[in-house]
Order: structure tokens, then sequence, then C-alpha cells
């Protein structure tokens, strides 16, 4: 039996893991705006549940306890390796990092934050230059940096989901949705009609199969 005496209650990499991701995400958008601090506060939130729940406390593990039990009545539910849910689901055998759904979970990850990394750049540079972002990320969709952040947040999802964070997804496609319609009465009062062509060409989250 899997020794699970430090399995859970270790907040303090709770606290270490989310605050490197959430200076990771900072690092990357350096947010300035209200709109910013709002999109960062809602990434923020999401990480943090999820890695309560990854070495705090296993809320969703105890709430599947005795199905988790009966499935599989030989696996040590409350190991800390028992959290990646896939590897107990399917199967899986030797280390979790490394099973399929965990490498396609950190590729999800990684393209999100490459996305949102070259939005902010497209974004801040023509924030700086009084012009229109359009170019990059900015050519497929109006919001590639929003697009990023749900990408990482789906990762997380794919590697370690709980109930938490599961329910918290879908009211954060609404923050953002929300974020992205602000930010477009703004951007539309400053370049009026050249923004309203832009949207017209440019889809807001998913961009099209083939340019136009």
């Amino acid at each position: 039996m899997t020794d699970t005496t430090q399995a859970y209650g270790l907040w303090f990499l709770v606290i270490i893991n989310s605050a490197i991701f959430i200076f990771f995400a900072f690092s990357f958008i350096k947010p300035k705006t209200r709109l910013d601090w709002r999109s960062l506060g809602a990434f923020s939130a999401f990480i943090v549940a999820m890695f309560a729940e990854m070495y705090g406390f296993p809320l969703t593990i105890y709430l599947l306890s005795g199905w988790l039990q009966s499935k599989y009545p030989q696996t040590d539910i409350f190991a800390h390796g028992s959290g990646h849910i896939w590897q107990t689901i399917f199967g899986f055998t030797g280390n979790p990092h490394t099973n399929p759904i965990h490498l396609v979970a950190n590729l999800l990850i990684i393209a999100g934050f490459y996305i949102t990394y070259r939005a902010w750049r497209v974004l801040h540079a023509a924030q700086k230059e009084g012009t229109l972002a359009t170019t990059g990320p900015y050519a497929w969709v109006r919001h590639p940096q929003y697009d990023g952040f749900l990408l990482v947040m789906t990762g997380f999802l794919v590697m370690w989901p709980t109930i938490l964070t599961l329910a918290m997804f879908p009211v954060l496609v609404v923050v953002y949705v929300r974020l992205a319609r602000a930010e477009e009465r703004l951007v539309i009062a400053e370049f009026g009609e050249a923004y309203d062509s832009y949207a017209k060409e440019v889809p807001t989250f998913l961009p099209r199969l083939r340019k136009k």
C-alpha cells in the first residue's frame, strides 16, 4: 500500500506552484489596464483552485471515493499518484507524467502560453504606436490572448480534472467573452471604422480553417 501521509496537505507546494504559473503569465502579458488585470485574475483563480486540489485537499477524490474504491479496489485512491485520475481509469503504468494524456495536456499548456505571449507582444507594440493590432495571432482571431489563457486552462483540465475547475471553466469562458466585448467597445471608440472593417474579416475567438 502506498504511503499517503504526505500525499496532500502540502499547502506550501500549492503556494509555490501557483506563484510560478501566475508569475509566468504575468511576465508574458505585463498587465497595464483594468481589463488586463481582470484577465490575469480570472486565470489566477483557476490555477490556485487546481493546485489546491493537486497538493492541498483532494476534494474530487473524496467525492468520487466510493465509486473509485468499488471500481478499482486494489488502488490506494488517496495516494498522490491516484490523483492522476486518467492513470487510474485507463490503467496506464509507469510515471503518470509520461502517459499520453498528460503529454497532450503539456502540449496544450505550452501552446496556450506561446499564443498569449505572441498576442501580447503584438498588442503592446501596436499600443505604443497608436495603431490597431492586426498582425501575428491578431490576423487569425480578434482576441488571441484570451484564446491562449483558455487553452492553458484546457490543458490543466485534461491533465488534472477536478469538480471545482470543471465548474469554474464555463464561468471563466463567460468572463473572457465579456472582457472581450468590453475591450472591443474601447477599441471601436478609438479606431471606429478601421476596427469595424477588421472585425468583418477576422473572427472573434475561433480561427477560420481557411482565411479569406
